[in-house]
């Protein structure tokens, strides 16, 4: 019996475009992020996009047929991406999930910080909690990115792009770790590291993983973000 892949295809409000296709033995892990769901008869993907605007959804006997659905599609498309198709297709050789953290209150004696962990809608791995121990905004970042590894890692996945609108975990990741750690974990002036012990699980988790750090804009109507920034003010909440 040949086996059916449902696309589903969502245009957001801000005009990008957002794929996703299920989980199959005959497609790579990395592709986690965009393989999230398995949907077999016109019901069940109807069921996925009715209650998204200019959505629709196709059916596909292989990857390969599928994406170039994609490709034509774009191609034909009148909006204006935000991401050139050199940079989809690039991004697609990794399991992409966005993390955000909050903290309300920021800095103050009843702030109330929340970790967000997008991987994708409804996915079982979405995640929304209080931040633990110290309350601050920074660390909430963090902490929502290390948790995003920590199921990353727990789910096998050998390659993972990590999206976040804070550029401190961004930069500190990509441009200071490395630094930090040959100066014994102390700042490039002998100081204090800021946020240390958040830093140090972070880089820890990243062992043995192929795992990349994106800085995107936050509050711009970016789908995953947006939708991080939520689960993160939901978080603070509990």
């Amino acid at each position: 019996m040949a086996r059916f892949f449902g696309m589903q295809k969502v245009t957001s409000p801000s005009n990008q475009a957002v794929v996703r296709m299920p989980v199959s033995k005959t497609i790579p892990d990395c592709l986690f992020m965009f393989f999230s769901a398995s949907f077999y008869c016109r019901e069940e993907c109807q069921e996925q996009v009715h209650r998204y605007p200019n959505a629709k959804f196709r059916k596909f006997s292989t990857y390969d047929n599928a994406w170039s659905y994609v490709d034509r599609d774009e191609e034909d498309s009148s909006y204006t991406s935000n991401y050139s198709s050199k940079h989809r297709r690039r991004d697609t050789s990794s399991t992409v999930v966005y993390t955000d953290g909050c903290c309300t209150r920021n800095g103050q004696y009843e702030a109330r910080g929340g970790i967000g962990v997008y991987w994708g809608p409804n996915h079982p791995l979405n995640v929304s909690e209080r931040l633990e121990g110290r309350q601050t905004n920074q660390r909430a970042e963090l902490e929502a990115a290390s948790r995003a590894v920590e199921q990353a890692r727990a789910q096998n996945v050998p390659r993972l792009q990590v999206c976040t609108d804070s550029k401190f975990t961004t930069d500190g990741m990509n441009k200071w770790v490395h630094s930090w750690k040959q100066n014994g974990w102390r700042a490039y002036n002998g100081g204090e590291v800021v946020n240390k012990e958040s830093f140090q699980k972070l880089d820890s988790l990243c062992k043995g993983m192929d795992v990349t750090f994106k800085h995107v804009p936050g509050h711009s109507g970016l789908v995953g973000n947006e939708m991080a920034d939520q689960l993160a003010r939901k978080g603070s909440r509990k």
